[in-house]
């Protein structure tokens, strides 16, 4: 005969089982508000999603298989294995395997990061950026895709404000990792916390992989994960990380009108426009408000990199001091990828070539 303590264990049970199935679905239906709010993912679009193993990746892989039916979409995954772990290979094999079981084509690629970071005289983080993005937009070409999906979190998008604020980046780094970019690069849980993710893996059984250098603090952004932002959340802030996408939100849109003035006047003094080469006219330039001409710098650099992520506000000073002073032929080398040169009566954005 059941004791009443065996019905009371049983509706324990039941109790959890329904918390587990209630946080899944809560936070599977956040990124399906995310995917239709900030119009990610389309019907027929064709997705290469990047997976590491670890728990944002896989969550966002196992999501996006839970909503593809009804958005109609195809997917494939790709995986790079940077040569720096010695769990590496089983990481990649661990992606594999759960590609098999849900039927999802699965590319790999194995290159020495670190090996790439001496040769090109950049960072490791830079170099592992670098050949990742590489590999997704070969995958994406590779399978005639259009949107390549990566993991980053609000979480994520916090600690990229705070380096932004330390790099003196101005308010264009307050708007940190947009949720869309290049209507191509997205983040369906850009609105999720590392919290709310590794809850989900762990309910779902999904027993992700976990990168051991993410718990070394050598890197700036380890040290603001690990040290600053749960410091700031025990001593002052427990949402913190809230507060500063909610910054992120409203620096978004405000300077999206910003963008739009930028753009006009770009236009408007843009000489001549190259692959490698940008040419402004420099009197025009000269012309514009101090906050204009910011923003004209950095819209120039990224027309020629996509980013301007490396250059801070004491360059964008010096280049605007050049341009001023307006004698003779004269030059600054800010790093070691972009070259500014005012020369008659123009100044010219030069990506590694020769002076014209």
């Amino acid at each position: 005969m059941l004791q009443f303590t065996d019905y009371l264990d049983e509706a324990c049970i039941c109790f959890f089982r329904l918390y587990i199935i209630k946080g899944e679905k809560m936070l599977l239906q956040k990124v399906k508000d995310t995917i239709n709010n900030k119009n990610l993912i389309q019907k027929n679009d064709i997705v290469v999603v990047g997976v590491s193993g670890g728990p944002d990746s896989i969550c966002l892989l196992h999501i996006l298989l839970q909503i593809q039916k009804d958005l109609d979409f195809k997917i494939y995954v790709a995986h790079i294995n940077h040569g720096i772990r010695e769990e590496a290979k089983s990481d990649a094999e661990y992606v594999r395997k759960f590609c098999a079981e849900n039927h999802i084509e699965f590319y790999l690629k194995e290159i020495n990061v670190i090996q790439v970071s001496k040769n090109e005289k950049i960072s490791t983080e830079e170099a592992g950026r670098k050949v990742r993005y590489s590999f997704f937009e070969d995958i994406l070409n590779k399978v005639n895709g259009n949107k390549i999906a990566t993991a980053h979190t609000a979480s994520d998008n916090a600690e990229t404000i705070l380096m932004n604020l330390m790099r003196g980046t101005g308010t264009t780094g307050l708007k940190g990792i947009q949720p869309k970019r290049n209507n191509k690069y997205i983040r369906p849980l850009i609105e999720c916390n590392r919290k709310e993710i590794e809850e989900y893996c762990k309910n779902a059984n999904l027993n992700p992989r976990h990168d051991k250098t993410n718990d070394e603090n050598i890197y700036t952004r380890n040290k603001i994960r690990n040290i600053l932002i749960p410091f700031i959340e025990k001593e002052f802030n427990p949402n913190f990380v809230t507060s500063l996408n909610r910054l992120s939100e409203i620096v978004s849109t405000e300077n999206e009108k910003l963008d739009q003035i930028t753009d006009k006047i770009y236009k408007e003094i843009l000489i001549n426009k190259q692959k490698d080469q940008i040419v402004l006219d420099l009197k025009k330039f000269n012309n514009q408000e101090t906050v204009i001409k910011n923003r004209i710098i950095r819209y120039t650099i990224t027309q020629i990199f996509g980013t301007s992520q490396s250059i801070e506000k004491k360059h964008i000073s010096d280049i605007i001091k050049l341009c001023d002073r307006n004698i003779g032929n004269k030059f600054l080398i800010p790093n070691k990828k972009i070259k500014i040169l005012v020369k008659n009566k123009k100044i010219f954005f030069i990506s590694n070539v020769e002076y014209p």
